[in-house]
Parts: C-alpha cells; structure tokens; sequence
C-alpha cells in the first residue's frame, strides 16, 4: 500500500513537488500561449475582414434607390468559386442585394446578422458544413430625392477558419515540442539541483547508521548551518550516554565490592553455623543477579548496532564442550546482517542463558535462528528435549514464579533473561519446536 502524504520522506516530497511543478506549469504555458496565439490570430482576421469590407463600401455607389456593386473584386479571392473568402450586401428584411463571385456556385448562406445601423459584429458561425468567421457591418445611403426611403444595407464578408486552425496546429506542434525540450530541460537542472540539495540529508543519514552498527563513535562530517547543530547534539548525547553508563558501572561495582567483602568474611569464619552459610550464598546470589539487572543498558536513549553472529558463534563453540557427555549438536542459523541495539554483555547474558537451557533440556540437538526483521530482531531456540507442558508455558515468565519450580534444564537463568527483555521491551513465547520437537524461544526485540 502506498504511504501517506505525512510519511513521506524528504527526498519523496521534493520529487514529487518538481514532478507536479513541471506536469502543471509547463502545459499551463502551452496552452496559455496557444490560445494566446489564437487570439491574436483572431484578432489579426478580424482586422483583416473589416479592411475587406471597407473596401467593398467604398466601391458601394446607389442608383434609383438600388445598390451598384462591381461583378468582380481587386481582391482575387473574392473572385474565386468557393475560394474560401465571401462578400454579401443584404437588405435589413435578409435579401440578397449582391453577392461575391466565389459564391457562384455555392449556396447563400441565411439568417446572416444585421447590427445596429453603423455598428460592425464579429463573430463565428457554420456555413457549407464548416466553421467560418464573419464580419458585418450596416450602412446606409441618403435618398436621392424626397419620395425615396434612406437605402440601408448590411455588408457581411465570410472566411473559412481552415487557414487559422492549420496555422494553429503547426504552432501547438512546434510549441509542445519545445515546451517538451524545455521540461527535460528543467527536470535535468531540478535533478541535479536536488541531488546537491540533499547530498547532506543523505550523509548525515549515513553517519547515523555507521554510529548506529558501531562502525563510527561520533558524527564526524561537516554539514550545512541546519544539520550542524542537530550532529553537534547528537554527539554530545552519544558523549554523555557513554560517561553516564561508565560512571553507573563504576558505582555499582563500588556497591558490590562493598557487600560482598562482608559476606566474604563472614562466610570465612569458622564458628560460623553450618545453617547460615546456604541464606549468605542466597544474598551473594540476590546481589549478583541485581547487579546485572540494574546494568542492563535497555532504557538507554541510545544504542549502538552489536552484531549478533560473533556472539553466537563464540557460544557456539563453548557450550558444546561444556555438554561434552552429550555429543551436543549446536546449529547457528543467524543472519550475517542481523544487529542488537543494545549492550554486548546484555545480549552474550541472553543467549547465553537461552542456550545454556536448551542445551541442558536438549538429548542432542540445539537450533538458533536469528533473524534480521524491518523493525525488530527475532531470535528462536530450541531443542530437542521434553519440552515444558502447556501450563508452565503461561507461567514460566511471570513475575513470583521461582526458577526451582520449572521444568528441569528450564530454569536456570531465565529470571534473568525476563528482565533484560523488559528492559528492552522486548516480546517472548514460549512454545514446542515443530523442528525438533522439544521447547521453543521465540524473542523479539524492538530496534
């Protein structure tokens, strides 16, 4: 489905602008200047036909109250059959005083206009099947003596519009082919000036993803006055996230160095009783694990891109030595492209601890599919093992259920796997492989 307009990116919306700019403006200027020239033209037949027609009054001359014309014009067209070009003289009742030799054979045409005495209309009209301009104009002749009416007639002169729309249509060819010239034209400047206009936008984007996989620590190019200011504040968010994160590890490091030397010692003295060591390991323990949750790197504002197959591969080569007796079958299936946005010691706890519980359910074979998805990333474990039973499946990650109570090989470190995902808002389910038959961890974790 296509994005809506507000999702568009910048790039799009530029492109799409200058397409519409050029797709509107360019045939906005042919057809103004085409109807323009046709105006013009119009206009240039209009002045032409009322020359013509004072022409024709001017050769006009009255005898005994009757209107005497010449048979034949100084202009040939008129003298023509059917040339194209047509003179009337008409009485204001529409009979036929005088007509143009280039209507001999063709017939008259009726209900011709008669303006207003000494006034002229223009106008366009069909005549012979065809679109004609026509020109009138009334006149009247004084009478030559007191018992004779004024002679009053309508002069009309008639031309075809097959010169002018021939003469428009090669001007709209010519002119659309250089409008055409015109709009490449314009889209190879507006291209290139769009091209030099965002090269910054498409570096800066770039530099984030280099920042993001870890390729780079800081945005490290030049960039124009509006982008300057947006790098420089990253980079001092990068700065202070990384000075941050050193100082919080530092502190809890104190914190644990602090309470577990007084655990040290009290676990070494000898009239200690028996029964008070197992609660001092359980704190020990406690403070381990919560030292590792609160150094969880998932609420941070930024993450840099971990690759994941150096992580997986290195477990990969180490647990099946530690589940030697089982002639353990390990198989990575992980995406060479795939990256977690996060802590490389978050993510070697959370495959570490999903691996090492299939590996400790599993009879002989383990399977990891990591997957490198558009907005998240998808890891799935399984094994080969009993499984965990359909209620556990429900239980085995909400919060007061202890890790003695699940399946065997199942709880170990899950705990804390839970709260990194939480960390890192991640999704989990839990289900049976229908590869291998036994559990199966599906994670997803935002980027």
């Amino acid at each position: 489905m296509l994005k809506s307009a507000r999702h568009w990116s910048l790039k799009s919306r530029i492109i799409a602008s200058t397409l519409l700019l050029n797709l509107v403006l360019v045939p906005l200027i042919g057809f103004a200047l085409s109807d323009a020239f046709r105006m013009e033209m119009t206009n240039a037949e209009q002045s032409e036909m009322s020359a013509a027609m004072y022409g024709i009054l001017a050769l006009a001359e009255q005898d005994n109250g009757e209107l005497e014309l010449p048979a034949a014009l100084q202009d040939k067209q008129f003298n023509i059959d059917q040339s194209g070009v047509y003179a009337l003289v008409t009485a204001p009742d529409g009979d036929i005083l005088w007509r143009s030799g280039s209507l001999l054979s063709a017939p008259a045409p009726t209900q011709l206009p008669f303006p207003p005495l000494g006034q002229s209309q223009f106008g366009e009209f069909e005549f012979n099947q065809q679109a004609h301009f026509i020109f009138s104009f009334s006149a009247s002749f004084a009478a030559t003596s007191a018992d004779q009416p004024p002679l009053t007639f309508a002069v009309h002169i008639i031309k075809t519009e097959q010169i002018l729309a021939a003469t428009q249509a090669q001007f709209s060819q010519t002119i659309w082919r250089w409008l055409l010239v015109l709009m490449l034209i314009l889209l190879l400047f507006q291209a290139g000036w769009l091209w030099w206009t965002i090269r910054p936008l498409a570096r800066f984007r770039q530099e984030l993803i280099a920042v993001e996989q870890g390729q780079q620590p800081h945005i490290t190019s030049h960039y124009p006055t509006e982008l300057a200011q947006v790098a420089e504040q990253l980079n001092l968010l990068i700065s202070n996230e990384q000075r941050q994160r050193q100082r919080y590890r530092n502190a809890l490091s104190d914190l644990a160095h602090s309470l577990k030397t007084p655990l040290a010692v009290l676990s070494s003295i000898k009239a200690l009783p028996t029964e008070a060591h197992e609660p001092i390991q359980t704190i020990n323990d406690s403070i381990s694990h919560q030292l590792k949750r609160a150094q969880s790197s998932g609420n941070l504002a930024w993450h840099r891109g971990i690759p994941v197959a150096p992580i997986a591969e290195r477990l990969g080569r180490t647990l099946p030595k530690i589940y030697r007796d089982k002639s353990l079958q390990l198989q990575l299936n992980v995406a060479h492209e795939a990256l977690f946005f996060g802590e490389e010691g978050d993510l070697t706890e959370l495959l570490g601890n999903l691996l090492d519980n299939a590996c400790k359910a599993a009879k002989q074979r383990v399977l990891l599919t990591v997957v490198q998805q558009a907005h998240e990333l998808q890891i799935v474990v399984e094994d080969d093992g009993p499984g965990i039973a359909d209620d556990m499946q429900q239980q085995i990650f909400q919060r007061g259920v202890r890790a003695d109570t699940y399946d065997k090989g199942h709880g170990v470190g899950l705990a804390i796997v839970k709260d990194l995902l939480e960390s890192y808002q991640g999704r989990w389910q839990i289900s049976r492989s229908t590869t291998l038959g036994g559990a199966q961890f599906s994670i997803h974790l935002p980027k």
